[in-house]
């Protein structure tokens, strides 16, 4: 189980760590730090869809990459999400209470185009923004973190969403589209994301990577489908940092 890979790599990480926070069911969500501890930090954030777990590996190999900048990376927001997916239901999307994470945030909540309250639907909300506590317990971290720039890691389709709400930071798309080789995208009709969250209540850039070809299906099981992404840290610090 990927929750299992994560718990394992965090007990044997040398570095800065922390719980931010708990599921659920319980179950810790982790957060690494990595380069300086000085200095601005940023905060990147994986696997907040439970089917799109293997962003969790893809975590883990940034983490030992390492970057310029001083940051927090926090491989598996939705461990009971992943769980579900790995054992039960592949397809499955949501957190263990049948809501979509990356629509739970204070960001137009309930606005967007596709949003439904039904309990294990794509889209589905909650009762009311960070009703969720992995959705809390990022909220949290973040406005204690402060970063100067966020991350999300998803899959898939080789995009890159910087805006919001004519918020947003291009000249950030564009460097990690040199590093990825992904498009950058405004997408509309959208509202809730953590992204959308930073851009719009925090006014700091953020950017969602939507990781591996379209033509892979869900759940991508092989990281290096992934491969892209690989460095996108590093390359993205290397030059926005100058």
């Amino acid at each position: 189980m990927i929750f299992d890979e994560v718990r394992n790599f965090y007990f044997n990480y040398s570095g800065k760590k922390c719980v931010i926070g708990y599921s659920f069911c319980g179950r810790e969500i982790y957060a690494f730090h990595t380069g300086p501890s000085s200095g601005r930090q940023f905060i990147s954030v994986y696997a907040v869809h439970g089917r799109e777990w293997i962003t969790a590996r893809l975590a883990l190999k940034h983490i030992k990459k390492g970057a310029a900048c001083g940051g927090w990376i926090i491989p598996l927001l939705n461990p009971d999400g992943a769980i579900i997916s790995q054992t039960t239901m592949p397809l499955w999307k949501a957190n263990a209470r049948g809501v979509d994470l990356n629509c739970n945030f204070d960001a137009d909540w309930g606005n967007g185009r596709l949003n439904t309250r039904t309990r294990g639907a794509e889209n589905c909300i909650g009762d009311s923004p960070f009703s969720e506590a992995e959705s809390a317990a990022l909220r949290d971290f973040t406005l204690r973190i402060q970063p100067f720039v966020t991350f999300s890691f998803h899959t898939k389709g080789e995009e890159i969403y910087w805006s919001y709400d004519g918020r947003g930071d291009r000249r950030g798309a564009e460097i990690l589209q040199s590093a990825t080789g992904y498009r950058p995208e405004i997408i509309y009709g959208s509202a809730g994301g953590y992204k959308d969250w930073c851009l719009k209540k925090l006014n700091i850039p953020s950017y969602t990577i939507e990781c591996g070809s379209d033509k892979l299906t869900h759940p991508i099981k092989r990281l290096y489908a992934l491969k892209n992404c690989f460095c996108a840290l590093k390359k993205f610090f290397d030059e926005y940092g100058r």
